[in-house]
């Protein structure tokens, strides 16, 4: 397996001092799994490339238990010599962790500043899990690049492979790629080569400092890095959330927090997150190139559509100043790569006052917000989404009254939060649906978000609703 980051600009052969690794020679690293080596294949002032190999031997790895699982053939017959995986994240915290650390005490100023790299990693296994590799390194500011070929010419019907070779460019800090590689190569093989202790969450946490938590996908991150650990991943994920209290602020507490059914040791998914993925699936599937997040909070679903090489634009508008800036600071906002920022705008708005700025959207997404308004203020909230705004598609979720019977701490005939003015059945939701429909020229589709009761349902109800003609 090989990785390779080449640095281009000027005296790029400085990149030897900020790895602590000369160009001149090529350098030997024995690890437990094999041999790691260290050269320059080109090395001039306006661009430098350097290259980790491993060599990694299967018959090591089997005697040594590293890597083994199943016994037999499979100890010696895997993927494991040639493919990306936890071998090469283990390397490269081996063979450049002074660089990860960003120490250089020759080039330090050079070091603390961001440089135009790009990184080859070769035979990354994704599973034919097409967005991964944009999923994960688009939203740190990188251009993605993936090649996959088929598994045989000579037998096209195969198929393709499920590994890739990825390309990542950007201007960071040599120490944040090689931090960013550490902790995303094992996301994608879900399969570490070494027992997994408690130890891995601080280490996952210390080298997700000042990115992991502002990553969209840190929730997906975390549970494919802990793929047999599920309690491990929901501490990490826990860990990073109250990191952000402005996402706790605007949660609904319950539903969050309490533990599923039969969740054992399996990575339990929380219902925000499904709700938050449901959606933008829909806003995906839709067609949307610009979107409206009203009632957008901290913003959890903006940053998810930011990260979408199919949305173009994204609007987040909440009725609060104070929200819009805790959104802007959980968004990363004063550093968010230029790609993101120019999708993004920030926005006050009323959700119940008519506002020409809303028109001209594909989309409108109200998540969890409709239950906040007044009864008496429904029908403007209606009039202003359905027939002002009037987009293609509107896709709401509100909480299902029912399913309140499934949480065993809450009191009867009391709502989810406190600041609820209403939860609605599955049947007054279907009702209200078929009032909009008739009324405002759309019709809709109903789905459960969460884990369905055959009694009471699932715990959100969304509707997808569609304009008449479209």
């Amino acid at each position: 397996m090989l990785l390779t980051i080449t640095y281009e600009g000027q005296n790029t052969q400085e990149l030897g001092y900020l790895l602590h690794k000369h160009p001149d020679r090529v350098q030997q690293f024995d690890l437990s799994y094999g041999k790691a080596y260290v050269f320059y294949p080109e090395v001039s002032a306006k661009r430098t490339t350097a290259a980790l190999l491993l060599d990694i031997d299967p018959i090591d790895l089997a005697r040594g238990k590293l890597g083994s699982r199943d016994g037999g053939l499979f100890d010696y017959v895997n993927d494991r010599p040639y493919a990306s995986t936890s071998f090469m994240s283990t390397a490269i915290s081996r063979v450049f962790g002074t660089a990860m650390g960003g120490r250089c005490e020759q080039y330090q100023e050079l070091a603390d500043t961001p440089l135009h790299l790009t990184a080859q990693l070769s035979s990354l296994k994704d599973g034919r899990e097409t967005e991964l590799a944009r999923q994960l390194f688009e939203p740190l500011g990188y251009q993605v690049t993936t090649k996959r070929t088929l598994l045989d010419e000579k037998f096209p019907e195969w198929g393709e492979s499920p590994y890739i070779d990825l390309t990542i460019c950007g201007t960071v800090k040599l120490c944040e790629l090689l931090n960013h590689l550490y902790v995303l190569i094992p996301v994608f093989d879900k399969q570490k080569h070494y027992y997994t202790s408690e130890a891995e969450i601080k280490k996952l946490l210390d080298h997700g400092e000042g990115w992991l938590a502002g990553h969209p996908y840190k929730e997906k991150i975390a549970r494919r890095y802990f793929p047999a650990r599920g309690s491990y991943a929901r501490r990490a994920i826990d860990i990073l959330l109250a990191g952000e209290p402005e996402a706790q602020e605007n949660a609904d507490t319950l539903e969050e927090t309490l533990p599923e059914e039969n969740s054992g040791e399996t990575a339990r998914t929380p219902l925000n997150t499904q709700r938050m993925e449901a959606v933008r699936d829909a806003v995906l599937k839709s067609g949307a190139f610009t979107v409206l997040d009203l009632g957008c909070g901290e913003c959890r679903l903006t940053s998810l559509l930011l990260g979408e090489a199919q949305i173009k634009k994204v609007t987040a508008c909440d009725v609060s100043v104070s929200v819009l800036e805790k959104a802007a600071k959980h968004l990363h906002l004063d550093r968010m790569p230029p790609f993101r920022k120019n999708k993004l705008t920030l926005m006050q708005a009323s959700l119940t006052y008519l506002d020409k700025r809303l028109k001209g959207y594909d989309c409108a997404c109200v998540i969890e917000v409709i239950e906040h308004i007044e009864p008496s203020r429904l029908n403007a909230f209606e009039r202003v989404i359905f027939e002002y705004a009037s987009p293609k598609t509107i896709i709401l979720t509100t909480p299902n009254r029912e399913y309140n019977a499934k949480y065993e701490t809450m009191q009867k005939n009391t709502f989810r939060h406190g600041d609820h003015r209403f939860e609605w059945t599955r049947e007054e939701f279907s009702a209200w649906t078929k009032h909009i429909c008739e009324r405002f020229g759309y019709r809709c589709e109903i789905r459960g978000i969460g884990e369905m009761d055959e009694t009471y349902g699932n715990p959100t109800q969304m509707g997808v609703f569609t304009k008449n003609g479209n």
